[in-house]
């Protein structure tokens, strides 16, 4: 009974061993046949298997019956459709073949577009590469054309945007490298032109100074005689009149004896020059280096260098303009040059100091100014002492100041030179007075010593005009007749009105007031009188061959000129518009200047007592001795 159970559960492990293999993948069935083997039963188990297989192989071969026909109907379907196939399998071979031609067409133009394409892209990659270096190449050409038309502050500019703007967009390309390198070089080369530059213009400038100062001097004397128009119109009438009494008569003697006769003053014609327009500094100058290199120095943040440089070179040409030549006392040309060098070189400096910001300021050209003022003085003073002529005193005088007025206009102050001018005046009056005495004796040397024959009445308004005489009882007399007085008081009248006249040139224009010419005029005119005009009278009458009759005419001539003092008063108030009565007006000293009673202490030993005493008498008779 054990034995029929234990077969049994034998019969039903192999079934289920069986199922398993069945059912499960051949490469899982080693652990199932090694626990056949492991046990006792393995030929129970072949022979459980060997039937299974039987029934198996029986199941197949009736499937396979049951198939049969219908594999025998496909073969011979099979066989039908074979040959359509071999038509089927050309056709696919020939249509392969077709598209691998056609494909081969398409890969090659894909490898074409694949190229346009890349072609394309690196095309668009040079363009965005060219767009930035296109503005450097651009700029960089720029400056070329900049650099070879001389126009060096844009250049600098030109070359500031290269180097901050254009050339980090571009990239790390070889030439931006290069022209990176060259930038400093390049800086260095603009610097070193433009001072250049500047220096050609500062010798520029010392050269044309004498041209730019005379210019200027023009346009002040043009400026001034506008000005003064109005002013002369209104006094023309009135100053006509006066001039007319006072001098009707003496145009004889101003042209012919008068050392103060109408003549080129050395200044500039006035009237010529208004016709036509006068140019400018800025007209004569190129200031453009000058600004050009300012700007260049600003940019390349030099400005200090190139102030102190312009600076110290100017004060080098001052020193050299404020050095006077050693002849220029001998014409007036001479001063003319030297004054305008003075006003071209600060002419300049005015114009810099007003179209420039801080290259120069005030205080520099003031200071400037201070050392022309001084050397220029001194100078003046040095070699206006050398000249004995007082016409070219005069034109010197005139010419100082228009030379201040000038200066003035711009701003500078010229106080120092109106009072070195006045200084001056009293050199002036010295040399007038050594002029005149040489007239007064040529006039008592061609003096024939004998009263003046009058023949008609004309011949008597003459004589009256150029000397103010009357007398009631000579005009009773018919003529001819014969005034008591020589030619001697006629002509040395109108050489007194004379150098009150060249005194009052010299006054004109010195910022005076009235009072102090009419001043100046009557302190001269007595200077005159007692000093010049007195010596020589004591002269003609110490002459030898001087006889009685010649010094008692010497007597009554100088008793008239006497009387004539208070005309000259008259005269003088006229032309200085000046009351005579005024309170401080000098008086002129014409009673102590025409007494020869100083020549009796030394009479001359050829001349008798006789005469002296006569003469001596005469005196105590009709002067107050």
């Amino acid at each position: 009974m054990i034995w029929k159970m234990a077969s049994a559960e034998t019969a039903a492990e192999h079934e289920r061993i069986l199922r398993e293999i069945e059912s499960t993948d051949t490469n899982c069935i080693g652990p199932t046949l090694r626990s056949v083997y492991d046990g006792q039963e393995h030929g129970l188990f072949m022979d459980k298997l060997e039937g299974r297989i039987r029934n198996h192989d029986r199941e197949i071969e009736k499937m396979c019956n049951h198939h049969f026909q219908g594999f025998v109907d496909s073969i011979t379907e099979l066989l039908k459709v074979r040959g359509e196939a071999q038509k089927l399998k050309c056709q696919v071979t020939e249509t392969n073949q077709k598209l691998q031609n056609d494909g081969k067409e398409l890969l090659t133009s894909m490898d074409e577009l694949r190229q346009c394409r890349l072609q394309q892209r690196n095309i668009a990659t040079t363009i965005d590469k060219l767009t930035h270096c296109l503005p450097v190449l651009e700029m960089y050409s720029k400056l070329q054309e900049q650099m070879r038309a001389k126009r060096y502050y844009p250049a600098l500019r030109t070359l500031e945007q290269l180097e901050e703007s254009c050339l980090p967009q571009a990239g790390s390309y070889r030439f931006c490298g290069i022209m990176s390198e060259n930038i400093p070089r390049l800086r260095t080369h603009i610097r070193d032109v433009s001072m250049s530059d500047l220096k050609d213009f500062l010798e520029s400038i010392r050269k044309h100074s004498d041209k730019i100062g005379e210019t200027a001097m023009k346009q002040a004397q043009v400026q001034i005689a506008r000005d003064n128009a109005v002013t002369s119109q209104q006094r023309s009438a009135s100053g006509r009149r006066i001039r007319k009494e006072a001098c009707s008569g003496t145009e004889v003697d101003r042209t012919g004896s008068n050392p103060f006769s109408e003549k080129d003053s050395g200044i500039l014609d006035v009237e010529d020059e208004e016709k036509d327009e006068i140019p400018g500094a800025q007209d004569l100058v190129d200031f453009s280096p000058v600004y050009r290199c300012l700007h260049i120095y600003t940019v390349l943040g030099a400005r200090d260098t190139f102030e102190n440089y312009y600076r110290k070179q100017r004060r080098k040409q001052a020193r050299l303009v404020l050095q006077p030549h050693s002849n220029m006392h001998e014409t007036l040309e001479g001063y003319r040059r030297y004054f305008n060098q003075i006003v071209g070189f600060f002419v300049v400096e005015d114009h810099i100091l007003h179209t420039t910001q801080g290259l120069v300021n005030r205080a520099y050209v003031e200071e400037l100014w201070e050392l022309a003022l001084s050397k220029t003085i001194a100078a003046l003073r040095t070699h206006s002492s050398y000249c004995t002529d007082p016409d070219l005193i005069l034109d010197l005088k005139n010419l100082i100041v228009l030379f201040a007025d000038t200066l003035q206009g711009y701003g500078f102050p010229v106080n120092q030179l109106f009072d070195m001018l006045l200084e001056m005046r009293d050199q002036y009056g010295e040399i007038l007075l050594k002029k005149w005495n040489q007239s007064f004796r040529q006039i008592l040397d061609q003096d024939n010593y004998s009263p003046i024959p009058v023949a008609s009445p004309e011949e008597y308004q003459r004589i009256a005009g150029q000397f103010p005489f009357q007398d009631p009882e000579l005009d009773k007399i018919p003529f001819p007749k014969k005034l008591p007085f020589s030619e001697f008081v006629p002509k040395v009248y109108s050489q007194l009105k004379e150098f009150i006249y060249a005194c009052l040139k010299y006054s004109e224009d010195l910022h005076l007031s009235s009072t102090e010419i009419d001043d100046m005029i009557r302190k001269s005119t007595n200077l005159l009188l007692t000093r010049t005009l007195s010596h020589c009278l004591q002269y003609a009458i110490k002459k030898k061959n001087v006889g009685l009759a010649e010094l008692v005419q010497i007597i009554i001539n100088t008793t008239h000129l006497e009387q004539s003092c208070h005309y000259l008063e008259e005269f003088i108030s006229n032309i200085t518009n000046v009351p005579p009565d005024t309170i401080n007006a000098t008086k002129l000293y014409g009673t102590s200047t025409f007494k020869v009673r100083a020549c009796m202490s030394h009479p001359p030993p050829t001349h008798t007592w006789i005469v002296w005493i006569i003469i001596h008498c005469f005196y105590n008779t009709h002067c107050d001795c």
